[in-house]
């Protein structure tokens, strides 16, 4: 019987057909890529926003004041009375009732400046000049209630680890393309229920859910994509990057274009509708159904893009074979039962931890900084665009281990540099950044490539839990209050280690994707 590779290399490893599947499934990492970095935009400080004094809302519809007038009122005093408070988290110890004056609502606390009033902080009475902008306004998240939005992130990141967990358990069980649709579904249905929640419980609870059925999509469009192309083509999964890093240049256009937050979040949610129309164009990967012991499905979409590619298939195939191996259900076992398993899994949990905690604590850092966010955003997005290139010029000559690793201490040297530059030279500095952002981008696309190369077929998604392995980068910058760039050192640290980490991986350049476990542990030999 002939191997599945064989057979596809007879039916066309990239033609027509692949290339068609490959281009519907990439508009994936546009979407994913837009929920992976919508907070920098949902979360947006609000602007201008103080305090509001009890009482002060009705008297300031009975006076006729506009919210400038009104802030004058509540706030100017406290400036004016060589407060350290701006009244955003504390006013004035006072309440407004219908016998305060217009003109003057402090004449009734006699002769005493503002200076000398008590202060009271602020729980839940706050205005804001645009109410709808973010979530942070929506919700308030300011002052004592600020850490929530770090919150916000974080649930959203144990979204992608739950999801990883368990659709990847379930597309290893039960099919990619059956759990890719649901997931587009559920991404969709909780997108809208997050842009309207009454409140800030139910938008954590769906955004959780957001997040897991997102990286249910993210995880079985790179699969399928790379298990129906031939060895020679899986660099298409880099090229799958390539979209992700186009959805980061695009969403700096929706948020400056849409002005509220609600709208934003249906902008990027509502696309993960049309992907339902794959069910009539996107198969079954045929790999998987081997695994499964459906020959017959699998040989009948081999014949199906053979047609497609204008190739045909021998007349004698009736049957493929994946390898001598009984294929077994997957279990979590698997990952850490063998030593070369057990070895590609701790390095590459740290590669995925590292990876994902150093490229999203980056894009966070440009909403810290300053400056045009929109701007800058869309110009960091463009520099990954290089990071592609340079894997795609590199990883077919001298292999993945190599540049997965320069990659890594390239980025950690660069966050050290950066640490230490001083703010008077910018230029400098931004651009000794944008050298860290390439390369932890080129090790975050590579480490993609390595795990779908050294992991067997039926156990391709059950080792995405690790691809999940990493937590928002919120807490890191909360060292922020200690020094501006104490992040970086952190960054410079993980990166390094995880540069020399990986080198220890076998090379999987050039070889068929293991089907089964010994498969695996025959490549350190």
């Amino acid at each position: 019987m002939p191997s599945f590779d064989e057979v596809l290399k007879e039916a066309g490893e990239f033609g027509r057909f692949q290339k068609r599947v490959f281009f519907l499934l990439c508009q994936t990492g546009v979407t994913f890529s837009f929920l992976f970095a919508s907070i920098v935009f949902l979360g947006q400080a609000p602007g201008s926003y103080w305090c509001r004094i009890p009482g002060a809302a009705e008297l300031s519809e009975r006076c006729g004041w506009t919210l400038e007038e009104e802030q004058n009122f509540t706030v100017l005093p406290l400036r004016l009375g060589n407060r350290s408070s701006g009244g955003e988290c504390e006013r004035l110890d006072v309440a407004w009732d219908t016998s305060v004056s217009c003109a003057s609502p402090l004449a009734r606390y006699g002769n005493r400046s503002a200076g000398n009033l008590p202060l009271a902080t602020c729980h839940d009475n706050w205005v804001y000049k645009q109410p709808h902008s973010s979530i942070v306004s929506e919700y308030n998240l300011v002052c004592g209630n600020a850490w929530m939005l770090d919150l916000s992130q974080a649930i959203l990141n144990l979204g992608f680890l739950a999801g990883a967990f368990t659709l990847g358990y379930a597309a290893d069980r039960y099919g990619r393309i059956l759990i890719y649709l649901l997931s587009c579904l559920g991404v969709g249905i909780c997108g809208i229920i997050v842009a309207f929640a009454p409140n800030f419980t139910v938008f954590l609870i769906f955004r959780f859910l957001q997040g897991v059925f997102s990286k249910g999509t993210w995880m079985t469009c790179y699969v399928i994509v790379t298990e129906i192309v031939g060895s020679d083509q899986r660099i298409v999964g880099i090229a799958i990057q390539i979209f992700f890093t186009v959805g980061i240049m695009i969403l700096p256009g929706i948020a400056y274009l849409v002005p509220t937050w609600q709208g934003i979040q249906l902008a990027i949610s509502l696309p993960n509708f049309l992907f339902l129309l794959y069910y009539w164009v996107v198969p079954e990967s045929p790999r998987w159904l081997l695994t499964r012991k459906k020959g017959e499905k699998a040989l009948k979409i081999m014949h199906n893009i053979a047609k497609h590619n204008g190739k045909y298939l021998s007349p004698h195939y009736s049957e493929i074979t994946i390898g001598n191996a009984e294929v077994s259900n997957p279990s979590f076992l698997d990952l850490v039962r063998t030593p070369q398993m057990r070895r590609n899994t701790l390095i590459l949990m740290y590669a995925w931890f590292t990876s994902a905690l150093i490229y999203q604590g980056l894009v966070m850092r440009l909403g810290i900084v300053g400056g045009n966010l929109y701007l800058d955003f869309f110009i960091s997005g463009a520099v990954e665009l290089p990071a592609a290139l340079l894997i795609l010029v590199t990883i077919d000559r001298i292999g993945r281990r190599l540049p997965f690793g320069i990659s890594n201490i390239v980025a950690g040297i660069a966050c050290l540099i950066t640490a230490f530059l001083p703010e008077d030279i910018p230029w400098l500095k931004t651009t000794v950044a944008t050298l860290g952002r390439l390369g932890i981008t080129m090790a975050f696309e590579i480490v993609y490539l390595v795990n779908t190369e050294l992991y067997p077929t039926t156990l391709r998604y059950v080792k995405s839990s690790q691809e999940s392995f990493s937590f928002s980068p919120f807490p890191i910058y909360s060292l922020l209050t200690v020094w501006l760039e104490l992040p970086l050192i952190i960054f410079s640290i993980l990166a390094v280690v995880c540069g020399f980490l990986v080198l220890l991986l076998p090379e999987s350049k050039g070889i068929s994707l293991p089907e089964t476990v010994d498969d695996v542990e025959k490549l350190s030999r």
